[in-house]
C-alpha cells in the first residue's frame, strides 16, 4: 500500500465517516494542532529526562492519538470503533501534576520560559497544548466534543508546565520570574 493516495491533491480530505471537507476545515486544524502537540511531546521524550517521565509521555501521545480520532469523526454510526477520552483519563493527569507538585516550591509569580532545552520543550508543549483547547472549544461552537476531551487538553498545559518547573529544579536551573515593568 502506498503511502499517497492523491484524494488530497485538490484540497481536500476525508473526516472518518467519509465526508470530504476543505484541508483547512475546523476539524482538521482541530486534530492538526493535536498531530503538532503530539511530535512535539515526541521530541521532548527524545531528551534526557527520566524513564517514568517518558512513559507518562508517551501514555500522553496515547490519549492524544485518541483526542485526534474523535475529532477526525463526523458520524454518529461510525464503521469505524472510535477511541474515547474517559474521566479517569484526566484525573491520571491530575494526579501527576499534584505528584510532581509536591516536589516544588509554591509558585509567587509567573515564570519566564527558557533556562534548557528540556525546559523551553516543555513549555513549547504547553503552549501548543493551549492553542488546541482553544481551537477545539470554538469547534465545540459547531459541533459536538465531549467535555472530557477539552477538560483533558486543558489539564495536559496544566501538566506541562508543571513539568517545565520539576526539570528545572532536577537540572538546578534557575527559574526566572517576570517582573511587569509600569
Amino acid at each position: 500500500m502506498k503511502i499517497y493516495t492523491k484524494t488530497g491533491d485538490k484540497g481536500t480530505t476525508s473526516l472518518i465517516g467519509g465526508k470530504r471537507v476543505a484541508k483547512y476545515h475546523p476539524r482538521i486544524e482541530a486534530y492538526g494542532t493535536v498531530d503538532e502537540l503530539i511530535s512535539n511531546i515526541g521530541l521532548l521524550r527524545d531528551q534526557d529526562i527520566d524513564h517514568e517521565a517518558k512513559l507518562f509521555l508517551i501514555q500522553i501521545q496515547d490519549k492524544l492519538m485518541n483526542c485526534a480520532s474523535i475529532l477526525a469523526a463526523d458520524c454518529t454510526d461510525c464503521k469505524v470503533k472510535i477511541p474515547k477520552i474517559l474521566s479517569e483519563d484526566i484525573k491520571t493527569v491530575e494526579l501527576e501534576i499534584d505528584k510532581m507538585e509536591t516536589l516544588l516550591e509554591p509558585l509567587e509569580s509567573f515564570i519566564l520560559p527558557g533556562g534548557h532545552p528540556i525546559v523551553s520543550m516543555c513549555h513549547i508543549c504547553r503552549t501548543i497544548c493551549r492553542r488546541c483547547e482553544r481551537i477545539i472549544i470554538k469547534l465545540s461552537e459547531e459541533t459536538p466534543v465531549p467535555d472530557e476531551l477539552i477538560i483533558y487538553i486543558n489539564r495536559l498545559s496544566d501538566f506541562f508546565f508543571v513539568l517545565s518547573r520539576k526539570a528545572a529544579k532536577e537540572l538546578n536551573i534557575d527559574q526566572i520570574p517576570w517582573k511587569p515593568s509600569f
